[in-house]
């Protein structure tokens, strides 16, 4: 039984009008109306090239694995195409049974305070160009680019899980409860 797929891999991604595309020695970058967002392809075994309004990505093998590895690149691709155009936002709520927890922002870090009556708070990163408003039990995360987006919900509520008590019990914590395309003010 062979795994090998008959036939050279290979697809597109068609660039939206409003946004521009640079390679240099496999690093993509991507502009549009939102801001600027790059990414470096140097250990996804891709072929890329920019022709017109064309992003063509050819893989490096034949088997089912490197037919896997160019759709993931393409998703990429289109993830970022889209984000310089529409952006991303993630909605978090704050739960609290006891100790009302506080969701501040400083700088590039995020704190949580009073989190089960600790006195210091919880800290989280900020990733890349995304902002980040608590909004009363709310904490809304937008970004035009996604990774940085979805990396800083989840480092958010990862720190703020509960230690050293039964999780079924003590249900404190920010948790997200929605994730849309375009960026909510």
């Amino acid at each position: 039984m062979s795994t090998e797929l008959v036939g050279k891999l290979t697809t597109e991604v068609i660039i939206p009008d409003s946004v521009k595309v640079g390679l240099k020695s496999n690093m993509l970058s991507v502009e549009g109306p939102l801001g600027k967002a790059h990414k470096n392809f140097k250990k996804i075994p891709v072929k890329i090239e920019i022709v017109d309004n064309k992003i063509i990505l050819n893989a490096i093998g034949k088997r089912n694995k490197d037919h896997a590895i160019l759709n993931t690149a393409r998703s990429i691709i289109r993830n970022l195409c889209e984000g310089v155009i529409d952006g991303y936002t993630i909605k978090m709520k704050i739960v609290f049974s006891h100790f009302p927890i506080t969701v501040k922002v400083q700088d590039k870090i995020i704190l949580i305070e009073n989190f089960q009556g600790e006195r210091a708070p919880r800290k989280s990163r900020i990733f890349g160009g995304t902002k980040v408003s608590p909004k009363g039990d709310d904490v809304i995360i937008t970004g035009h680019v996604l990774t940085d987006v979805t990396q800083t919900a989840a480092d958010i509520e990862q720190n703020s899980k509960v230690k050293n008590k039964d999780h079924r019990v003590f249900l404190d914590g920010i948790y997200k409860y929605e994730k849309t395309k375009g960026i909510e003010k």
